[in-house]
């Protein structure tokens, strides 16, 4: 009974391993060091295989594997010149791996997270601009919110890798200037360098469950077969990940086997080969020949004689001839034939034989090429070609050993020009069949990034080249200008093919452009660099130039060479004044430029080109958010979701226009929207913004749950877990507050913010010293942050240290002329100090400013009633209760005024601010705490004792600071000095508070 449960490709894999003759010595060497400790004397974990062309390497490597698997108990992958990045090694690795139960899922993970953000997003989104918060701790979180934008979340569809640009310098700057984009708005490198620097991303992760899969399993064994290929692309990330441990150290159980033709490149391995195995192969000795020709029956001396000289011992060949089972040695010794014929002589089947030459036309194999290149309405031939000893498995197809290959193309090319057109013609159209069929499942805009489809398209192109070459190179540019759209390794199977192309029907143009694009480079200009070549081609059509031009200028913009970004861009609208491609990105390069109104007028031009684009739209309404144009804003970007409702860029913009606006519940409509679309990984950034809306409108509990969510997505974020210890300091939760904020400090030491804020705690505290200590040293880190300089004169303020608190204020305003709150502050500062004139100076200026500062407007209520001026005080605390109803401040200042003016209405305000602060004290946070604070000084000015004596106690046993204990003293001792109070009533109760406050 056969097997249950084994593929047709894994008994092919065993019965190659029992048929492999030969190479015992190399087998015996890697053998020994699967049964040896690992870090055991003689033990090695780094092999590297090389040799001539059908020296036998892939056998050897393939013989390793079986052997490592089934004897050794190891998890196996092998990757050959199908990959040609490190991303995509790894991707072959994981998948490999998962196939064997041992699945790299957090790897997987954000490998989707890479490729859906290369997919979403061309540009860094239009952030609001910096601006300098406001000074009270709400602010602040507003100011973080609106830089936080989408930069880096990858929602802006059509983004390509930031790969390219026009030196290392250009390279270096522009890289530095996407970042800085991206920190402005997130404090956080992460999302650009997964776009900038997938590798460096990935590759921590890749080798954190490479480890973990190895401590499950005695071996992991990697592969890299035809090294010769990638080597360009994989040697400095493999040295990184092995040698240099640049990415984590992996265990020693994890081996790894390079195999190619040549030598390994001195300049990256050169001081580490004392480390590497070498494993060289040359031709098979006449021992090992003989012993494979006896395997396949062939002993007569004669044959064996003439086969061993035909072949050369070249062990590709030898089983090749060997195979066939000549019987003939007279035809075999024939030195007129060429190599093909030598293969084919005992391939008796006429049928046969014209399968095997009509197979050797395409790259790759499987059962619908098989049927399409031998005509056959049936494929029940095609198991006994991939037979063959020269048949290559390759993951699911494969394809002929080169050194066969090439004497049958050059045969067929040879023998009938015109039937060498017609076949591969034939095969063209198979190819471009079956994508035609693909696509109809696709996106319209999502075929590149289909790896299938690419695949398809590349046969398809490669075979076109092959039937007609010159007719159809300039198609062939035109897609490898594509594929340069489509990134680094897409670029790379697209020049490897045109150079294949070129090889395989002796056509110099086609070998020489694709070898000149395979050596643009392996840096970051690499794009650049290849996209300048295809520019020079003469085959080059106009519109391919256009997009060329345009997908140059994009690399130079994401490279930050902007006037080289706008050059192309530029030359590419001189060749199609009306390729809307072009014109966005020229607008998008003068939004980084901050040439908002030409990126307007670009933006309007692509409109007029494609108005049922809804980026279009959302482009231009980002950019009248940048410029404080909210009403257009807000046009264009619900124009751009009713266009496409699933566009989350546009939504989340959407909600920062809302926050702007002071719209909280609408921004947090639209950005709860933008996070359903995307999953939390993509849209972590959003769920924070949403977290600091959540706190600005006094919903801490959401808030918190955002941010413990985004902490989870981002544990070393600092300015989440800083913006975490805010909210727990507006809860009064101050322990935990300082937990996060000495965490997020720990992790970023000169975080001037977190410094900030953590002084701010202090001085909720009480704690004025060390509140004194952190804001010192902020402005140290950031002199010119007025808001820091106002919490200091307010920590001065409260210290009683007035005359410094005025410096400070004076010194916030002569850096922020508009700054309010400071204006507002230094007015009570005046206050305090009975500076009653002065202070009114500052309350006036900041109104002013600011016509509905509700508290500007009480505090100068107060001031009025300081001066015994009642009318003007009810006045504006009537105008603040009116712009606040519940600003239970401005009540109480009101109740107080109206007792004092003997005015009707007294009682009925002093019931209502009892009932409002009742209400307040009841909630969580500082503000319940404050609201029982105030409570207590309602109840001494109604006066009720009784209640004034049980809130004492309610309010010490909240989770009360010193700073509120002395704010509740200082509001009765001014309570005492304007209305008349019972003295041995009021004096127990501060008595009990004074005893509080010195034990705490």
């Amino acid at each position: 009974m056969a097997e249950r449960g084994v593929s047709r490709a894994e008994f092919i894999r065993r019965r190659r391993g029992s048929d492999f003759v030969g190479r015992r010595d190399e087998v015996g060497v890697f053998q020994a060091n699967l049964e040896r400790v690992a870090g055991a004397d003689g033990f090695e974990f780094l092999f590297h295989v090389h040799g001539i062309a059908g020296a036998g390497k892939t056998s050897l490597v393939r013989q390793w594997d079986t052997k490592a698997r089934d004897r050794y108990g190891a998890v196996t992958a092998l990757v050959d010149d199908d990959v040609h990045s490190a991303v995509e090694a790894m991707a072959a690795v994981s998948e490999q791996l998962g196939r064997q139960g041992c699945g790299l899922k957090g790897f997987d993970k954000l490998l989707a997270a890479y490729h859906q953000r290369r997919h979403e997003a061309e540009t860094t989104a239009v952030g609001a601009p910096a601006a300098e918060a406001e000074g009270s701790p709400a602010s602040v979180s507003s100011t973080v919110a609106t830089q936080v934008g989408l930069v880096g979340l990858s929602m802006v569809p059509g983004l390509a890798p930031f790969t390219s640009a026009v030196d290392g310098k250009q390279v270096a700057q522009g890289a530095d200037r996407l970042r800085a984009a991206l920190s402005s708005r997130f404090r956080s490198h992460d999302d650009a360098q997964l776009v900038l620097s997938p590798v460096q991303v990935l590759t921590p992760v890749f080798a954190r469950e490479l480890t973990e899969v190895a401590q499950r399993v005695p071996w992991v064994v990697l592969f890299f077969d035809t090294y010769e290929q990638t080597a360009p692309v994989l040697d400095s990330w493999l040295r990184d990940l092995l040698v240099e441990g640049d990415y984590g150290s992996l265990p020693l159980n994890v081996i790894v086997v390079l195999s190619g033709q040549g030598r390994l490149h001195a300049r990256c391995w050169g001081d580490c080969l004392g480390m590497i195995a070498e494993v060289p192969l040359d031709v098979f000795t006449e021992d090992e020949a003989r012993q494979l020709l006896a395997a396949k029956g062939i002993t007569d001396e004669r044959l064996v004689e003439v086969i061993l000289e035909v072949s050369g011992r070249l062990p590709v060949l030898v089983d090749a001839l060997a195979q066939a089972r000549p019987s003939d040695p007279a035809a075999v010794g024939d030195p007129a034939d060429t190599a093909v014929e030598r293969f084919l002589k005992w391939i008796a089947d006429p049928a046969e034989r014209a399968a095997v030459l009509s197979c050797a036309l395409p790259l790759q194999l499987n059962e619908d090429i098989y049927r399409a290149a031998v005509g056959e309405p049936e494929a029940a031939g095609y198991p006994w070609l991939r037979s063959l000893s020269f048949v290559i498995d390759q993951a699911g197809r494969c394809r002929y050993h080169q050194v066969v290959r090439s004497p049958m193309l050059r045969v067929q090319r040879a023998a009938s020009p015109t039937q060498w057109s017609r076949d591969h013609a034939r095969l063209a159209d198979a190819f471009g069949q079956w994508r035609e069929t693909l696509e109809a499942t696709l996106p319209a805009d999502g075929h590149w990034d289909d790896q299938h489809w690419r695949d398809l398209r590349l046969n398809q192109t490669y075979h076109q080249l092959c039937a007609q070459p010159h007719k159809a190179l300039p198609d062939a540019i035109h897609e490898t200008v594509q594929a340069c759209d489509h990134g680094e390794a897409t670029l790379r199977r697209w020049s490897q093919t045109l150079t294949q192309a070129g090889q395989d029907t002796n056509t110099h143009t086609l070998t020489q452009l694709g070898h000149k694009l395979q050596g643009a480079g392996t840096d970051a200009s690499f794009l650049i660099a290849a996209l300048t070549q295809l520019l020079a081609t003469p085959a080059i059509t106009a519109a391919t130039r256009t997009l060329a031009h345009t997908i140059r200028g994009r690399e130079h913009r994401n490279a930050g060479a902007y006037e080289a970004a706008l050059a192309d861009y530029n030359t590419a609208l001189a060749h199609d004044p009306d390729y809307e491609r072009a014109v966005w990105g020229r607008g998008t390069t003068y939004v980084r430029m901050d040439r908002y109104e030409e990126a307007l007028n670009d933006y309007d031009r692509a409109i007029e080109l494609k108005p049922d684009d809804a980026d279009n739209f959302a482009s231009r309404g980002a950019v009248y958010k940048q410029l404080n144009r909210y009403d257009e804003a807000l046009t264009d970007l619900n124009h751009a979701i009713q266009l496409n409702p699933d566009n989350a860029w546009a939504a989340s913009q959407r909600g920062f226009v809302y926050q702007a606006l002071g719209r909280g519940e609408d921004a947090l409509t639209d950005f709860s929207h933008a996070i359903q679309l995307n999953p939390p990984d993509y849209s972590w950034a959003v769920i924070v913004t949403r977290g600091l809306i959540y706190r600005d409108l006094g919903r801490y509990d959401e808030a918190l749950t955002d941010f413990d969510h985004a902490i989870q997505l981002k544990p070393d974020q600092a300015w989440i877990i800083a913006n975490r210890g805010e909210t727990y300091r507006d809860l009064g939760r101050y322990d935990e507050a300082l937990t996060d904020l000495n965490h997020a400090i720990q992790l970023e030491p000169d975080y001037a913010w977190a410094i900030a804020n953590r002084g701010q705690t202090y001085r909720d505290l009480g704690r004025y010293d060390e509140a004194l200590t952190d804001l010192n040293h902020a402005i140290q880190l950031e002199p010119d942050q007025a808001w820091i300089i106002a919490s200091r004169g307010e920590t001065y303020r409260l210290m009683g240290r007035y005359d410094e608190a005025l410096t400070d204020f004076d010194h916030a305003t002569q850096l922020n002329a508009d700054y309010t709150w400071a204006i507002a502050s230094r007015g009570e500062t005046y206050r305090l100090m009975g500076r009653y004139d002065e202070a009114l100076t500052d309350f006036d200026h900041a109104i002013q400013l600011e016509p509905d500062y509700a508290w500007a407007i009480a505090s100068r209520g107060q001031t009025y009633r300081l001066m015994g001026r009642y009318d003007e005080a009810l006045t504006d605390l009537n105008h603040a209760i009116q712009l606040e109803p519940e600003d239970s401040w401005a009540i109480y200042e009101s109740a107080v005024v109206l007792r004092l003016s003997g005015s009707e209405g007294a009682a009925e305000r002093w019931h209502r601010v009892v009932e409002v602060f009742q209400a307040e004290s009841v909630g969580e946070g500082r503000k319940a705490v404050w609201a029982a604070g105030n409570l207590l000084v309602v109840l001494c000015g109604l006066p009720d004792w009784r209640r004034a004596q049980e809130q004492v106690e309610v309010f010490l046993s909240a989770s009360t600071s010193r700073h509120q204990i002395k704010e509740v003293l200082n509001d009765l001792a001014d309570l005492r000095g304007a209305l008349p109070v019972d003295a041995s009533q009021l004096d127990p109760i501060v008595s009990r508070l004074e005893a509080a406050l010195s034990q705490s």
